[in-house]
């Protein structure tokens, strides 16, 4: 099996809710302890800022904070030993780790803080030289293409899922490690575009990220309604009844397709919001910018348009107002 039971699974013949919140070292996968790794040197790395009395963002912090914090949760609890055991379980990892955390790791802008915390000599010069490499290598630019997200959204849900994949993955040892890696990586280059405030080898036009969010949206909203319509079993690895938990495998997967419908839609719409706010203000910003140039481009044009009616003898040509900018709504 891919996985180790808490010490106490099996003491009774049913399983409760409060059991998938547990902590058991042995039930936590190798990706939670990666989550601690990480935070530890994210928080090193803002202290070491504020010693040296430069400033780093809060929110910044507190934004990894919880997306490492989400990411503990979703590894290191029992809930992990049960993922084999229920869909929705599975689900509920699958959407923390690809949709969840990625946001959240990313608004804490870890490449920033790399640049500034680690130090220009010694040990640092070439952990700088790795990751400006990285940053504008040319694989780090093809993974940011805006189609990489959809093909991410597609291959992650329904690929994987109603071709059975899922099931030949979980059954290969260590394939439920290999299927939280895949996913926790894969979310985190489909989200880059959308919430990095890093600067990235390419950045896409508000227009291809709406068009991503979009699709995205409806991937999940067909894959949830899917699950919660299906009346059996979907997946091979999932052919049992769950009845320790006393519910059904149908009840079980319309569980999995409410969280997708809900929890792994909430992020999708967030960025949509903040998307379009995001390109209201880019566009004001620019017609703010052009209206001194176009105040006096039609300021030329009614010179000339004297020049001309004075030269040949003419009653002046009725000028263009220029527009009072101060009046308008």
């Amino acid at each position: 099996m891919f996985r180790v039971l808490p010490a106490n699974v099996g003491a009774s013949d049913s399983s409760e809710l409060s059991d998938l919140v547990q902590f058991d070292p042995l039930s936590a996968s190798p990706l939670a302890w990666l989550a601690v790794a990480t935070l530890v040197m994210y928080l090193i790395g803002a202290i070491t800022l504020w010693v040296q009395g430069k400033r780093w963002g809060i929110g910044s912090t507190l934004s990894f904070v919880a997306g490492c914090t989400l990411w503990f949760a979703a590894t290191g609890l029992s809930l992990n030993a049960y993922a084999g055991e229920l869909v929705s379980v599975l689900l509920f990892q699958h959407i923390t780790l690809m949709v969840a955390v990625p946001p959240l790791l990313l608004m804490g802008a870890p490449g920033r803080l790399l640049l500034r915390a680690t130090p220009r000599q010694g040990i640092g010069r070439p952990v700088l030289r790795v990751a400006l490499t990285g940053q504008r290598s040319r694989i780090s630019y093809a993974l940011l293409h805006p189609a990489v997200a959809i093909v991410v959204a597609g291959l992650a849900f329904p690929a994987l899922y109603f071709t059975d994949a899922v099931s030949w993955i979980l059954a290969v040892p260590g394939g439920h490690l290999i299927l939280l890696t895949l996913l926790f990586v894969s979310g985190v280059i489909a989200a880059a575009p959308l919430w990095s405030l890093d600067q990235l080898p390419r950045t896409p036009s508000y227009v291809v990220r709406l068009i991503d969010v979009v699709i995205e949206i409806q991937i999940h909203a067909l894959f949830g309604l899917i699950l919660l319509r299906a009346g059996g079993a979907l997946f091979s690895w999932y052919s049992d009844e769950p009845e320790e938990w006393g519910i059904t495998r149908a009840l079980d997967q319309a569980i999995g397709g409410g969280l997708v419908w809900s929890y792994g839609e909430l992020p999708l719409l967030i960025v949509l919001i903040v998307t379009l706010s995001k390109w209201r203000t880019s566009d004001l910003r620019a017609a703010r910018h052009r209206q001194p140039q176009e105040d006096a481009d039609l300021d030329e044009y009614n010179a000339y348009l004297a020049a001309v009616a004075a030269r040949e003898g003419q009653p002046q040509f009725q000028s263009q107002p220029t527009p009072n900018r101060e009046t308008q709504p």
